[in-house]
């Protein structure tokens, strides 16, 4: 059930929270114009990318010389058949800018007090926004990050900062790293349900869909229903030379929640690629 919430947020907010928004593709759009966000080198014949040998194409000029060389080196690993492990696969937590790309379902709730919960299908996956708020002073790196939000009308802004980088945080499925002062803005807005349609359809046909076409979304078939639309800024000197923004479009989705149980039914693409789960040195307390 949704709660009372602020006159300038309302209109976007009853149309967001709520709803099983979804994709059935692991790439970010690309914008009409400015730096575009990583492909794969490898093409099937039909021209989408081909997922089992991700080489991402470290030639972008949206990187910088130590970026180039880590993208560079995962795809050596992927063309030898070793593959890279990814914190997706190894059950870790995906922060973003990387559960962007590779969640393909959520929901977004708010509570009374206005902040938003976001619960993404895959891995158990929580995010906490907390709503007109500043990030701390004193911010100790985390998993998922630090998240802010506020409404612009009816475009919902979301600030994150501090994720803690490890050897599987990444930005894409191409292993692009990231810096510890990536900082990630992303703007929630809904928009035609046909423009919606075309967008996924684009990206669709450009990339290719997951499971090598043999996915069934579970898009609503009526397109005059509203889709939801990302646009993501990414900004960090280390890999980046410029802020990168694309975009991530979604579509209602009508198939009920499933549950996905990632530590206890671990697969292996590649070998040597599950490393087993993480384990603590020493207790939390």
């Amino acid at each position: 059930m949704l709660l009372p919430l602020p006159a300038a947020a309302a209109d976007g907010a009853e149309g967001m929270m709520g709803v099983r928004w979804g994709k059935n593709a692991f790439y970010l759009e690309p914008m009409a114009s400015g730096p575009q966000p990583l492909r794969n080198l490898n093409r099937r014949r039909n021209g989408t990318s081909d997922a089992a040998q991700l080489v991402g194409d470290y030639h972008n000029p949206i990187l910088t010389p130590e970026g180039a060389a880590v993208v560079k080196q995962k795809g050596e690993l992927a063309i030898a058949g070793k593959g890279f492990p990814n914190a997706q696969d190894q059950c870790r937590p995906m922060p973003p800018p990387f559960a962007l790309v590779m969640q393909l379902g959520f929901v977004m709730l708010q509570a009374k007090d206005g902040n938003i919960t976001i619960l993404y299908d895959q891995g158990a996956n929580v995010r906490r926004i907390n709503m007109n708020a500043a990030h701390p002073t004193k911010l100790v790196p985390s998993p998922m990050g630090d998240s802010v939000g506020h409404w612009e009308g009816e475009t919902l802004v979301i600030d994150t900062v501090g994720v803690r980088v490890d050897d599987f945080t990444s930005v894409d499925r191409f292993g692009t790293p990231m810096g510890d002062a990536m900082h990630i803005v992303e703007r929630y807005r809904l928009i035609d349900g046909a423009l919606a349609k075309a967008a996924t359809d684009a990206i669709e046909k450009r990339e290719g869909t997951v499971g090598g076409g043999g996915r069934d979304a579970g898009y609503s078939p009526d397109i005059s229903l509203k889709g939801l639309q990302l646009e993501v800024t990414m900004t960090d000197p280390k890999v980046f030379t410029a802020p990168l923004t694309a975009r991530v479009t979604y579509r209602r989705l009508i198939t009920r929640w499933t549950e996905t149980v990632c530590a206890e039914n671990s697969v292996e693409h590649y070998e040597g690629e599950w490393i087993g789960l993480p384990k603590a040195d020493r207790p939390d307390f």
